[in-house]
């Protein structure tokens, strides 16, 4: 399969099938059954984390840009925007980790809490001892 051609006639890379996707279907895929198939509230907490890593990783992912460079300006690329990465996706990644984090740890906190009064993490258990 050939490379799109750019405004200068110049060939822009060879079209390549990135594998990465194929891993990261399969990380959403299993972060959303840990969500919604297990009855045990920790491992629906790891389900979400590994949902939100597979959306890190798409997002990481899609900023790719073949034959491209750092956005720092450089005499020998030019000023040319398409030469360059977009920063802003990492950034926005670096900031939803950031969040992810802070979900995380209020998730343990109320996992914790719940376990002290009810004395388990399964779903079933604490809504028969909340008299549901």
């Amino acid at each position: 399969m050939t490379g799109l051609p750019r405004k200068d006639g110049a060939n822009m890379g060879e079209m390549t099938f990135h594998y990465s996707y194929i891993m990261i279907v399969i990380l959403l895929a299993v972060g959303l059954y840990g969500m919604l198939g297990k009855r045990n509230l920790m491992k629906k907490v790891i389900g979400l984390n590994i949902f939100q890593a597979a959306i890190f990783l798409f997002f990481i992912e899609g900023a790719q840009k073949n034959e491209g460079t750092v956005p720092v300006i450089d005499l020998e690329t030019g000023i040319e925007a398409a030469s360059y990465f977009n920063p802003l996706p990492h950034v926005m990644i670096l900031t939803a980790i950031v969040v992810s984090v802070a979900i995380t740890g209020v998730a343990m906190a109320l996992l914790l809490n719940i376990y002290r009064d009810y004395g388990s993490l399964e779903e079933d258990m604490i809504l028969q001892r909340m008299g549901k």
